[in-house]
């Protein structure tokens, strides 16, 4: 009996500090001090947990819920990116969660335009809806652009008529920020370095739904070119970066372009990691003397960062045109301490293996870039073995769009054909190229045009064993053909007019199949036949034609067609043709293809594969 008055008294306990806890302080006492009124501990144990079963669960939250968005399209996905609708659980945390929606879905909306929404959060089928109607859309009715300083006037119409956002479109805040910044770029980019956004505003009447826009720029003094301040230099001197300047001169009009044809031009050369140019911004609106022709002279500041003079590196790889490969490379810019480049490297093919050593000097004021080398070469490809060295000089000059290159070379070549004597062919040649693109970006396939033409020869009286002028056209284009969908024409034409092969090195002969030229036939198996093997011939022609589907923006497939040949005459040219089906991917260091190709010819699939610059 002792033993159960104590259970009950214990489970009094108990029940008892679970129903403080779910009930207000002032409860407390009531509640302890009624216990006394019940005399028996079996009624105590059974009235405790009755209350506190009823305290639990009057302690338990309520369900909370997550508002559903309703507004139109053209609002939806902007609300739903920046609005945190997060969870309502009851009455005053719903009115609180209005108040909010109403402070912030104005702002929101009024970015895009629309200035007298009505925002709505109510109950309906059980859920908890915020309603959004975002009202009519508000259009640009005027806009006022003034432009303080000495500006011409037609400048200042070119200025004008190349504002954004105009009179009838749809008010954005986005488009109103990029027409003001462009507007100001515009005129930033000539003549007016110190130019700024003085005042700009937008009145907006909401009933009339127009907005009125106004726009002052502050041209500030015309600016021209100072001297260069070269920082960053340690192993290099100015001279060097003086050799690449060709377009920022003491003196001369100010012109953005001009200054990111400087920075382009260093930092595309071996010597700087990185390289920024631009006007020193002291003198930019810092109250420089104006010179006697109305303009502010200031100094243009060019801080680079050198690279490593030297770069070793080792690769490996596999291609269908000449089978697996290993190779090493050297590159020393700054050779003898007279920022010569030198460029050397191995390669070594299962069917050629390649060494070569080049060494290019700096510029000179014209653009001109001389430089020399030697290269040596053994390869078996077709049953035709191969080994032979040269030498020689060339000098590269860009002319705007064009590539000009002229060369002086010694070879020496001998040449064993399988199932024929092995011949010795020498030749001192003078060669010419120029070679013109076009092309937004040169690793996209899909638009861009390229030409190049090499011309080039020996002659008996000149160390050569045969009289000889080789010429080679190339011509390679990509036409868009929608947003997912291309076309790239190839086509090769090569002539080497002399009186027969016989003395001529095989550089100066043509062999063509395999990846990049006629797919579905083995790299050089098509030419002249010679015993087992295959010998280049004085005529060439090849033409593709490959449409391409992207799938996505990184890989798609392809149809192809094929056809060329090479031959010691005209009247023996038979094209191969070649087509199949392939697939491409935009890899980073450029289109990467895989193609499985016909040749009609032979019969056979092939399969081939390539990485290659199409333009």
């Amino acid at each position: 009996m002792l033993c159960g008055l104590q259970e009950a008294l214990q489970a009094r306990l108990l029940a008892s500090r679970i129903s403080r806890l779910a009930r207000p302080p002032h409860q407390r006492y009531a509640i302890r001090h009624s216990l006394s009124r019940f005399p028996h501990p079996l009624h105590y144990l059974s009235m405790y947990k009755f209350v506190a079963l009823a305290a639990l669960l009057l302690a338990l939250p309520a369900a909370a819920a997550v508002p559903q968005l309703q507004a139109p399209e053209e609002v939806h996905q902007l609300l739903t990116n920046f609005l945190e609708l997060g969870e309502v659980a009851d009455a005053p945390e719903q009115a609180a969660f209005e108040r909010r929606m109403q402070r912030e879905v104005p702002p929101l909306l009024a970015t895009e335009g629309y200035f007298s929404p009505q925002v709505v959060v109510r109950e309906g089928d059980g859920k908890l809806l915020i309603e959004v109607d975002p009202g009519p859309r508000s259009t640009v009715d005027s806009v006022h652009i003034e432009i303080l300083g000495e500006v011409d006037v037609a400048r200042r119409e070119t200025l004008t008529k190349s504002w954004k956002l105009k009179s009838g479109q749809p008010f954005r805040q986005a488009d109103w920020d990029d027409a003001k910044q462009s507007l100001l770029a515009e005129l930033l980019s000539v003549d007016f370095a110190g130019a700024r956004l003085q005042d700009s505003s937008a009145r907006v009447d909401p009933e009339a739904r127009r907005v009125e826009l106004r726009v002052v720029l502050a041209a500030g003094p015309p600016y021209s070119f100072g001297e260069l301040k070269i920082s960053g230099l340690k192993r290099y001197s100015a001279a060097l970066v003086e050799r690449y300047n060709h377009r920022v001169q003491p003196g001369e009009p100010y012109r953005e372009d001009r200054l990111l044809a400087l920075q382009t031009a260093l930092q595309d050369t071996p010597f700087f990691g990185s390289v920024t140019v631009a006007l020193e911004r002291s003198a930019v609106g810092g109250g420089s003397p104006v010179g006697d022709d109305g303009r502010v002279s200031a100094p243009v500041v060019v801080h680079v960062r050198e690279s490593a003079p030297y770069q070793v590196s080792l690769g490996a790889g596999y291609s269908t045109n000449t089978g697996a490969r290993v190779e090493a490379s050297y590159r020393n810019n700054d050779l003898f301490g007279r920022a010569w480049e030198l460029q050397s490297g191995v390669r070594i093919e299962q069917l050629r293996q390649t060494a070569y050593a080049d060494v290019f000097l700096p510029p000179d004021q014209r653009r001109r870039r001389d430089g020399v080398g030697i290269a040596f070469q053994k390869s078996d490809i077709e049953d035709l073995a191969l080994e032979g060295y040269s030498v020689g000089a060339t000098r590269v000059q860009k002319r705007g769009s064009v590539e000009q290159r002229l060369a002086l070379n010694w070879l020496e070549e001998k040449q064993t054909p399988k199932g024929s004597p092995t011949t010795t062919n020498q030749a001192l040649t003078a060669q010419a190229g120029w070679t013109w693109r076009h092309a937004p970006d040169p690793l996209n396939p899909a638009e861009g045009i390229a030409l190049q033409f090499q011309v080039g020869g020996g002659s008996k009286q000149l160390l050569s064993d045969q009289d000889f002028l080789r010429t080679y056209l190339r011509y390679a284009q990509g036409v868009p053909l929608g947003a997912s969908d291309g076309l790239l024409l190839r086509a090769e034409l090569g002539v080497t007019f002399a009186p027969s092969s016989t003395g001529i090195p095989q550089d100066f002969l043509f062999r063509t199949g395999g990846s990049n030229s006629v797919r579905g036939y083995a790299y050089q198996s098509l030419g002249v036949p010679d015993g087992s093997a295959v010998v280049g011939g004085r005529y060439l022609t090849t033409m593709s034609a490959e449409y391409t589907h992207w799938i996505t923006p990184s890989w798609g497939a392809a149809g192809f067609v094929d056809a060329g040949d090479a031959q010691d005459s005209r009247d023996a040219f038979d094209l191969a043709v070649g087509y199949g089906l392939g697939a491409r991917w935009k890899s980073p260091l450029g289109p990467l293809g895989v193609d499985l190709a016909y040749g009609q010819r032979e019969g056979k699939l092939r399969l081939d594969f390539s990485l290659a610059v199409p333009f």
